[in-house]
């Protein structure tokens, strides 16, 4: 998933993904967004995403995930309960991603 993405963000212009900062990755950095894979939303999301706010302070995250159901409010009460600016239920489109992404962080540059 995380290579797809890589693909996908870089083709639409966006400069290289970072792997993700929580559970042993880098600290910090100079991520302008985060976007996080969750397998478990309700028993172990929040406390991932709180592990990845850690380690990137102030960045916008999305949460992507099978778990969320299809037409869900990109910005709406799951993403409010998970501490994320959006959500992107599995499986996605490279547009999904690439309108979530350009909401958080402005069009590549």
């Amino acid at each position: 998933m995380r290579a797809l993405l890589r693909e996908w963000l870089n083709e639409a212009g966006y400069r290289d993904v970072c792997p993700s900062a929580a559970r042993g990755g880098q600290r910090g950095g100079t991520a302008d967004l985060v976007i996080v894979s969750i397998c478990m939303p309700k028993e172990v999301g929040v406390k991932l995403v709180q592990e990845i706010q850690t380690a990137h302070p102030g960045k916008p995250l999305i949460a992507i995930s099978g778990q969320f159901r299809a037409g869900l409010s990109a910005a709406g009460a799951t993403a409010q309960s998970l501490g994320v600016q959006r959500v992107i239920a599995k499986p996605l489109s490279q547009a999904e991603l690439l309108e979530a992404v350009r909401a958080m962080v402005g069009p590549p540059n």
